[in-house]
């Protein structure tokens, strides 16, 4: 049975061997339940429970980030492969780590989706001789690959918050293990069209603005619409100026299109922004000139 492994501290002889990769496993109801490593598959330890005077003893960590910090978005076809690292301390130094992303509501349970580690060891540069910066680097791609899914975007229900594991391998063989770390965004890319029309137009006469705001559909491979009631802001930008200015928020209508109207005032240009949702990265579109007379 395998584990729980939540924040802990393992002791063992250390016998790091290649990481295998566990089979994707099938829950009760049919859905797809990645079974991750555990501390002890990973760093080679014995994976008994520490004493609580090792567990005091653990290695502590100080910052985790993931891709700079910054979301990660993916479109139809982008394959990203992204930095991951922990800057951890121990009396005894550091020798390893290990970080992933995971996606679903228990670790041990309900896992749909996983993006391991590319390497079997990190690579750790130590700036004291109890402290260490360890770094990853992870693969991404959306889309199926027809086997267990394990480093694919396989299902737009992957987009949103992922949880993030974290674990780092003293030299004396503590390990410190937290599933629970913190969460990163995975978003699907969105894009967002403008058509100011007509042009040119005469002063005080109504413009209407139109456009569509779309994102990646993962299954499909192709962008289809956000759903009605998407929150869009227009903008506007006066000839000769540089910095734009809101004019009016407005909602998708079915299938992501968008339509409002202004009056004409002077030459400039409109265009419509995104903000972005938990699942979906923000789009803005280059601005579309309209001619006033």
């Amino acid at each position: 049975m395998r584990i729980r492994a939540t924040v802990a501290a393992v002791s063992g002889a250390l016998a790091l061997s290649a990481l295998v990769v566990p089979a994707a496993q099938a829950d009760s109801q049919g859905a797809v339940n990645l079974d991750r490593p555990t501390a002890a598959e990973r760093f080679g330890t014995s994976g008994a429970k520490s004493t609580a005077r090792a567990a005091a003893a653990a290695p502590t960590i100080s910052n985790v980030t993931v891709n700079a910090g910054k979301n990660l978005v993916f479109g139809t076809t982008t394959v990203r492969t992204f930095t991951v690292s922990v800057t951890a301390s121990h009396p005894s130094g550091i020798q390893d780590a290990y970080i992933d992303l995971w996606h679903g509501t228990d670790v041990e349970y309900d896992v749909d989706g996983w993006l391991p580690p590319n390497e079997e060891y990190a690579t750790c540069t130590a700036s004291s001789d109890t402290t260490s910066t360890c770094k990853l680097t992870i693969t991404a791609r959306p889309g199926d690959d027809g086997g267990d899914g394990i480093g694919f975007l396989y299902a737009n229900a992957l987009a949103g918050n992922w949880h993030v594991s974290v674990g780092v391998l003293a030299n004396s063989q503590e390990v410190f293990w937290d599933d629970y770390s913190k969460t990163h965004k995975l978003q699907r890319l969105s894009k967002v069209t403008v058509n100011a029309a007509p042009e040119p137009v005469k002063k005080g006469a109504t413009i209407t603005v139109t456009g569509k705001l779309s994102r990646a559909n993962w299954e499909t491979g192709s962008y289809s619409g956000l759903p009605s009631g998407q929150s869009v802001v227009l903008q506007y930008r006066k000839s000769g100026t540089t910095n734009y200015t809101n004019v009016k928020g407005i909602k998708t209508a079915a299938s992501g299109a968008l339509k409002t109207t202004v009056k004409a005032a002077s030459d400039g240009y409109f265009r419509f922004n995104y903000a972005g949702i938990t699942s979906t990265a923000p789009a803005v579109v280059a601005g579309d000139f309209v001619d006033v007379k």
